[in-house]
């Protein structure tokens, strides 16, 4: 497309130009039915418009999930993430590359505050690790019993090998 394709000699942009360029790269690179194509052309055409006006356009894909939908992307190994449907261990890092906040996340889909950010089997996993490493433990001081009374008058014990008895 040549450089100054995208405007008119009016100076207004021209979106059909635009749209023919931008559905024609996409169709090319990506198999789509024939019934398909009609609305491609007509989100795209209404996406242009909407951008030359200061419009704000609705992300598809940020529509909320169903309950059931929310149930099934919780499981013990991993949680599903409603940006790209992959499982992850930990909501935190998937959430921090795209840009966004736990908060921000939650309102986006609508799911409620007490949605879990990290996998419950991951979860066990590191308070295991937590706890055999002596995390959590609260420091105690250590104390010295005193010893029962009778085992101060009893002689200590000789340490090493025993004598050889006297022969008479």
């Amino acid at each position: 497309m040549k450089k100054n394709a995208a405007r008119t000699a009016g100076g207004a942009a021209d979106y059909v130009d635009l749209t023919t360029g931008i559905v024609s790269a996409y169709v090319s690179n990506n198999h789509l039915q024939t019934s398909e194509i009609v609305s491609l052309i007509a989100s795209t055409y209404a996406a242009l418009t909407a951008l030359s006006q200061g419009d704000t356009i609705e992300d598809p894909t940020a529509t909320k999930p169903t309950p059931s939908q929310i149930r099934k992307s919780i499981t013990p190994d991993a949680l599903i993430s409603f940006i790209d449907g992959k499982p992850y261990k930990t909501l935190k890092r998937h959430l921090t590359s795209k840009g966004t906040t736990i908060e921000q996340y939650r309102a986006r889909y609508g799911l409620p505050q007490d949605y879990p950010v990290v996998a419950a089997s991951y979860s066990e996993q590191r308070a295991k690790l937590a706890v055999s490493h002596g995390l959590g433990n609260s420091r105690r001081t250590t104390t010295k019993i005193a010893e029962p009374p009778d085992a101060a008058t009893e002689k200590p014990k000789r340490a090493g090998r025993p004598r050889k008895p006297k022969e008479a």
